[in-house]
């Protein structure tokens, strides 16, 4: 909280979780693996329009498994990322620019040679996912992981009430910085 925030930080404090969230998408793909509903060998492909482009190397498909360990040769972000608001990089990326994205990047090494941490990856895993339960990411997670569990004050996108809960977040410099949208 800020220093003339009079809000007691508590149990009931919500925090903005942001890569914490790769593990929910890890999550996800477990049980949708467990369930039957996917394999770790699929090719992401499997899970997206007919016409969406997918970048492929030496033969081999970039896979679920491949999103979830960060090695399917995509970068940290895509490089169409082009924020009207640099503070909220990510709130006006759509869906039509990372297919676009997808469509134009040419993979810099071979699928599964080498891990590269990626945001990217991350986000269209869970995108691949809520496009397989034929539901948005925010409504699995609910049906899956928070709901099961009793984490009723989880989730993706906060009711007010929860909002007025939120922490202020701080980068390395202790500056206060604004959450960020991904839809």
């Amino acid at each position: 909280l800020e220093k003339d925030d009079a809000r007691p930080l508590n149990g009931d404090t919500v925090f903005e979780i942001g890569s914490v969230t790769k593990v929910f998408t890890s999550l996800l793909l477990t049980d949708m693996v467990r369930r039957g509903e996917v394999a770790l060998t699929d090719p992401i492909a499997k899970y997206l329009p007919a016409d969406v482009k997918v970048p492929g190397r030496g033969g081999r498909a970039i896979t679920l498994q491949d999103l979830a360990t960060h090695t399917s040769g995509l970068p940290r972000v895509p490089s169409n990322l082009a924020p009207t608001n640099p503070a909220n990089p990510y709130a006006d990326y759509s869906v039509e620019l990372l297919y676009q994205f997808l469509a134009a990047y040419e993979l810099p090494r071979d699928v599964g040679s080498q891990y590269e941490y990626s945001n990217l990856g991350g986000g269209l895993l869970g995108h691949l996912l809520a496009r397989r339960a034929g539901i948005s990411y925010d409504a699995l997670v609910r049906e899956r992981i928070t709901g099961p569990l009793g984490m009723a004050n989880t989730g993706v996108t906060l009711s007010p009430a929860l909002i007025a809960l939120e922490a202020v977040g701080h980068n390395a410099q202790l500056a206060s910085v604004s959450n960020w949208d991904l839809p």
